[in-house]
């Protein structure tokens, strides 16, 4: 089942209605048939420029066992999607200079004080050695996933630290680096503490944050860490691989994240639009009000790492994640966004293109140079499993080559 619609019928990329149709026919039959070869539940896909989506198409089941199709508005849980959205909460502050990109986090929040990094580990015991970190933690070093801080699914290290099933045991709080400060790239909960970092400054809750600040201005409705009961027939049901097979997790009575950072947000598609075209316009809404600085939207768009480079990150925990993400080796980061390098690949995002995911699959891009950007938005398990993967990069690459009919 499917359900596609033709927001001016990729007029953007084609210039001409036959061709704007042609355009539409290709990815409909595209995504279609990776639908049934690969065996993903139902997806999302959408086109975005500067005036909002140009093409939106959705396949396959919101709720397989259900029997409810997917749908343009059906609301997906974006998880680290997140991540972007409360990068650009700490710059509104950095712009009411309420902090300095180069502040010792301990600056804000004291318990950050004298970081320490893992300098040896014992799986047998699963304890662990430390070292006094040669830096403090700074605000960039968080916005750019330099700070050492890790995550358990894609560290062996802490996965290890943490345990599985009945031997399980929280992680540490604060957690300890994996590495120095600045020294390279690891994937963790550096939006977590920005998370807190916001509340701390602005004196309100994140979530009160996010929505008074960036959700209303943008007109974002649909986007909100709880669901309310009205909409839950909207929220498309999350799928695992296990063995082979595919096993539903059921919504169950309501659909409610904790307030974090680092994941959380339920949205649309459409939702999500709306903060893609607003780096777009230069931080500029749909009603053309500059909510955010052209400045800092450039800025965000920077390698603040300088020579160290996106790395690949392990497959610890196989359930949750495959080993991620795509550009490792390549790309740089910028303020919250993965920030493309040379394209490996003919009729792909630009360099400079700016990306992020959520582990439920869930993809996008902005890609200034162009003036474009892309979602495609999927809900299982594992995160970059390769159906997931494969389906983004033929989506894109049919994307660009559109471009240039």
């Amino acid at each position: 089942m499917r359900q596609a619609l033709r927001l001016f019928a990729l007029l953007f990329i084609t210039g001409t209605v036959g061709a704007a149709e042609s355009g539409n026919v290709t990815l409909d039959r595209y995504l279609e048939s990776r639908l049934r070869e690969s065996g993903i539940p139902g997806l999302v896909a959408m086109v975005v420029d500067h005036s909002g989506p140009r093409y939106t198409g959705a396949f396959g089941a919101q709720d397989v066992a259900g029997k409810i199709p997917m749908r343009a508005d059906t609301i997906f849980r974006v998880a680290s999607m997140t991540k972007p959205v409360t990068s650009l909460a700490v710059m509104l502050l950095f712009e009411e200079q309420k902090l300095g990109l180069d502040d010792p986090i301990e600056k804000h929040l004291p318990e950050f004080a004298s970081p320490r990094v893992i300098e040896a580990f014992y799986p047998l015991d699963r304890s662990y050695a430390t070292r006094p970190a040669v830096r403090p933690i700074t605000v960039r070093h968080l916005l750019t996933h330099t700070s050492g801080l890790g995550y358990g699914f894609s560290s062996l290290t802490l996965a290890q630290l943490q345990g599985e099933g009945a031997n399980a045991k929280p992680l540490p709080n604060p957690l300890p680096l994996l590495h120095d400060p600045g020294s390279m790239w690891s994937y963790g909960e550096s939006t977590r503490v920005l998370g807190r970092l916001v509340e701390k400054l602005s004196g309100q809750p994140l979530d009160e944050f996010l929505r008074t600040r960036l959700f209303e201005p943008l007109g974002m409705h649909e986007t909100a860490f709880v669901v309310p009961a009205e909409k839950l027939g909207r929220v498309a049901t999350v799928h695992r691989w296990t063995d082979g097979k595919r096993v539903e997790i059921p919504n169950g009575s309501e659909v409610r994240s904790p307030v974090q950072g680092d994941g959380g947000l339920n949205t649309t598609a459409a939702d999500y639009a709306k903060f893609i075209a607003l780096f777009l316009n230069h931080g500029r809404t749909h009603d053309g009000r500059q909510l955010v600085q052209e400045s800092t939207i450039v800025l965000m768009g920077r390698n603040h790492i300088g020579g160290v480079r996106v790395r690949l990150q392990e497959a610890a925990m196989p359930a949750l994640s495959a080993v991620f993400p795509l550009g490792a080796g390549r790309d740089t980061f910028g303020l919250g966004f993965q920030v493309t390098g040379s394209p490996a690949v003919k009729d792909m995002r630009s360099p400079g293109s700016l990306s992020w995911a959520g582990i439920y699959n869930t993809q996008f891009w902005i890609d200034p140079e162009k003036g474009i950007g892309g979602m495609l938005l999927m809900q299982y398990l594992p995160f970059y499993d390769k159906a997931a993967i494969d389906t983004l990069l033929g989506f894109e690459q049919r994307v660009y080559q559109g471009l240039g009919r």
